[in-house]
């Protein structure tokens, strides 16, 4: 598993990576989140260029180099048209720190702002949503799950393009009590009548959860794709960053 991403900047470690040759203009919900804050600098540090929704008076919150489009998430009348000439859309808006306490504001919040998103997608005819849902089936979290569940299958039946990722837990800075689990994981990863279940169901760190989005956006597809946690941790970008970490400790070690 990669180290926090705390531990040093992503945005500058991606330099090193090959650009993609082909730019994407991306409009996303939820920039300024634990995921979204990370995401945008590396995007834009890769060539994209990302226009972030904001609510009115908080676009001093974006990442240097992010165009702001002042709206409501849970209202795509107020921001729809200010998605062209965007091809990509990524939906991370959502109850921050979900837990079983907030079932009320998933159906508030997440369901209205995904519900509105796709159909903005939809009637605008973006090429590619990408859409932040959650690992599942599991034994907790119902409401949630039940709730993205639901806009997932709204993706489905408007037969969009997208890009649908499951994590579980991202760990990261505020976010890293599960890190005591993962000798936990192991075992249950390493037993046969469990495995499949804690891989559905295991940690993923905020650099691994980045380095998908961008990898989502940087390969774009027809019909429906989606990335479990497996798929997560194996994302191209995030293995060739740590190939490229290794062979520098190795050359290091020679010196």
């Amino acid at each position: 598993m990669a180290a926090p991403i705390s531990d040093s900047r992503l945005s500058q470690r991606v330099r090193v990576l090959p650009k993609s040759p082909d730019a994407r203009h991306v409009f996303i919900t939820g920039g300024t989140g634990y995921i979204g804050n990370s995401l945008i600098p590396v995007l834009i540090e890769r060539g994209h260029r990302v226009r972030a929704l904001m609510r009115p008076g908080s676009q001093g919150k974006l990442p240097a180099g992010c165009e702001a489009a002042s709206g409501n998430a849970l209202d795509a009348k107020t921001y729809q048209h200010l998605m062209r000439p965007c091809d990509t859309f990524i939906q991370l808006g959502g109850v921050p720190h979900p837990s079983p306490s907030k079932a009320a504001q998933f159906r508030a919040v997440d369901l209205v702002s995904g519900r509105d998103a796709i159909g903005a997608a939809a009637e605008l005819g973006i090429p590619h949503l990408i859409y932040l849902s959650v690992a599942h089936p599991a034994p907790m979290m119902k409401a949630y799950i039940a709730v993205r569940s639901e806009c997932e299958q709204m993706i489905q039946d408007r037969h969009l393009n997208a890009t649908i990722l499951r994590p579980w837990y991202v760990l990261g800075p505020g976010h890293r009590w599960p890190y005591a689990l993962l000798p936990f994981y192991k075992a249950l990863e390493w037993l046969p009548f469990t495995r499949s279940g804690a891989q559905r169901l295991g940690l993923v760190t905020l650099q691994e959860m980045v380095l998908a989005l961008v990898e989502a956006v940087e390969t774009p597809v027809q019909g429906t794709r989606v990335m479990c946690v497996p798929e997560i941790r194996g994302a191209r970008l995030h293995r060739a960053l740590e190939q490229g970490a290794q062979s520098a400790l190795k050359r290091t070690a020679r010196a």
